[in-house]
């Protein structure tokens, strides 16, 4: 029988015999730590210009079979290439919910509220807020993790203070689709809701951007402040590889699939072209990153310190 070791297996076999003997001898015998378990931050917070952007993982859970979400238009052996050469299991994801609270100074806004109220406002008290502090919640649409954090589970109102606002696109399909998530969330608070047209400015230095196709009136939003911006995305691009490095690869959750492609990459390209950072609802927490231009298609490039300094 032969035995071969690997490179690795062998600096490590040769290195681990005296470091276990200098620990034995110099540690005493006591019982083992015990485990804390996997655990992340609930809020990120940066400076863009004079406004502070804060983002807040309102819940964050592992979903089996990607690949019965993202690219649905390939195979199984190009969907497990891609992913292998990402370092990321075809078998499960991670899926993150961010919003996003924008401190004007004047004014504290919510962007989107989560999969319920109970985890985003655990958020909102993590990033040193409470939900009655906030004035204005933004909705980019009107999915239900987005829409879930909009009212306890009792029917109450979440954030008893906020006026409301949402596209009026994105208000009128949904009011017309009997959907249980827009009666149960959204119906009760109509008449507390404002409607934002593409370019409208619901707050000095925020400006909505239309993206539809994940929804028929799904909507970004340019945050400036300081002469820097950024944007809050949303649902443009779901996945930092399934989406962003392929564009045109279909997402189940995308309503009108070509529009979504087609408005995944005008965004991308705008971002890229000019370095703009951009906060990604489902990106990796804390979900801030920018665009790679990269061929004819994009890598994501995680935020580093760019916005703490």
């Amino acid at each position: 029988m032969s035995i071969s070791l690997t490179r690795r297996q062998a600096l490590l076999a040769g290195a681990a015999a005296p470091i276990a003997a200098s620990i034995a001898a110099s540690t005493p015998a006591r019982a083992a730590a015990p485990q804390q378990g996997v655990a992340t931050p609930k809020f990120n917070r940066v400076m863009l210009g004079e406004y502070e952007v804060t983002t807040l993982l309102a819940g964050s859970r592992p979903v089996p079979e990607p690949h019965g979400i993202f690219g649905l238009n390939v195979d199984d052996e190009e969907f497990a290439k891609v992913s292998a050469d990402a370092f990321i299991p075809t078998d499960v994801a991670q899926f993150f919910f961010t919003p996003t609270l924008i401190n004007t100074g004047s004014s504290l806004i919510l962007f989107d509220t989560g999969l319920s109220a109970e985890g985003t406002v655990a958020a909102v008290n993590a990033a040193g807020y409470e939900a009655d502090q906030i004035d204005t919640v933004v909705i980019t649409h009107m999915h239900g993790d987005h829409i879930g954090g909009l009212t306890d589970d009792a029917g109450h109102a979440t954030f008893a203070n906020a006026s409301y606002l949402t596209g009026r696109a994105e208000f009128d399909h949904w009011s017309h689709a009997d959907n249980d998530g827009f009666k149960a969330k959204v119906a009760p608070l109509a008449e507390k809701f404002a409607f934002l047209e593409d370019g409208d400015a619901p707050v000095a230095g925020i400006h909505a951007m239309g993206a539809s196709g994940h929804t028929p009136g799904h909507m970004g939003y340019v945050v400036e402040s300081g002469g820097k911006s950024l944007l809050i995305g949303a649902d443009f691009a779901n996945h930092y590889i399934w989406s962003v490095q392929h564009p045109d690869w279909e997402v189940r959750f995308d309503m009108d699939k070509a529009a979504a492609a087609k408005t995944r990459r005008k965004i991308l390209d705008m971002l890229a072209a000019e370095k703009m950072p951009f906060i990604g609802y489902h990106m990796p927490f804390p979900g801030m990153g920018y665009i790679e231009a990269k061929d004819s298609a994009y890598r994501y490039v995680p935020a580093s310190y760019q916005l703490v300094l």
